[in-house]
C-alpha cells in the first residue's frame, strides 16, 4: 500500500482521510457485464431521486456544503449531481476504474479522488495548505492550493488538493491497473461516513474486478 501520513499542520484534527490501494487484473479478467448491469441499476435508483430532490435540503446542511462555500466555491459533486439528476447529462462512459469513483460520488453525494498509485513518488503527504501553491492540473491547467484547504504532496510536489482537485502526472491513464481511491472529508465529518463510502467503492470494484487486491486505510 502506498504510504500516507498527515503533517503537523493536521495533528490533532478531526479529519478521516479514507484510502482504497487497488491492484487491478490485467483487463481480459474484468466483469465488464456484470459492473454494467449493477451501475445501470444503480443509476436508475438514484435517477427516481430527481422528483423530490431539494437542494437545501439535501446539501445546505452537509459539512462538504459548507466547506466549499467557505472557500467560495460549488462543491463539485453536487453539481455533478445535479447536471445528471436535473439536466439529463448523460454518465460519462469512460475507464471503468473512473467509472466506479464517480458511480460512488453520486450514490453517496461524498468527495473522492483517484490517482494512478505508481506515478507517486515517494509517500503522499497531507496537510493544510498555508499559501496558495501553484500546480499543474488535471488536462494541464494550471492550478493552485487555496489557504486552508486540504492538500496532498508527493517528493516532486503537489499531487491533490480538496478544492483543485487532482494534478496531471498521476491521472489515470488506460494503461493504469494500480489505482488509489481516496475519500475526502471536511473536518468533523463521521468516520463512520468515511468507512461507508469505501465500502461502497469496494463493492462496485469486487463487481469490476473479482481478483482485484484492495487494501483499505483510514488516516
Amino acid at each position: 500500500m502506498i504510504e500516507v501520513y498527515k503533517d503537523q499542520s493536521l495533528a490533532g484534527r478531526d479529519i478521516p482521510f479514507g484510502i482504497l490501494d487497488v491492484r487491478y487484473p490485467e483487463q481480459a479478467e474484468w466483469d465488464l457485464a456484470a459492473f454494467g448491469k449493477l451501475k445501470e441499476t444503480e443509476l436508475a435508483a438514484i435517477k427516481e431521486q430527481a422528483g423530490t430532490y431539494d437542494r437545501k435540503a439535501a446539501f445546505s446542511e452537509e459539512p462538504y456544503f459548507r466547506y466549499f462555500r467557505k472557500h467560495k466555491k460549488t462543491y463539485p459533486v453536487m453539481a455533478q449531481l445535479e447536471s445528471f439528476l436535473l439536466k439529463g447529462r448523460p454518465f460519462p462512459e469512460y475507464n471503468p476504474i473512473n467509472q466506479v469513483a464517480f458511480l460512488t460520488e453520486l450514490k453517496t453525494r461524498m468527495l473522492t479522488g483517484t490517482h494512478d498509485a505508481d506515478k507517486i513518488e515517494g509517500a503522499l503527504v497531507l496537510f493544510e495548505a498555508a499559501e496558495e501553491i501553484p500546480f499543474v492540473g488535471m488536462g494541464g491547467r494550471d492550478k493552485h492550493s487555496y489557504k486552508g484547504d486540504l492538500t496532498g504532496r508527493d517528493d516532486s510536489g503537489v499531487v491533490l488538493t480538496m478544492i483543485s482537485g487532482p494534478d496531471e502526472k498521476t491521472c489515470l491513464t488506460d494503461k493504469t491497473l494500480h489505482p488509489v481511491y481516496m475519500v475526502f472529508a471536511p473536518e468533523g465529518l463521521p468516520i463512520a461516513k468515511v468507512e461507508g463510502c469505501l465500502n461502497q467503492m469496494e463493492l462496485y470494484i469486487k463487481t469490476l474486478a473479482p481478483g482485484a487486491a484492495i487494501e483499505s486505510a483510514i488516516i
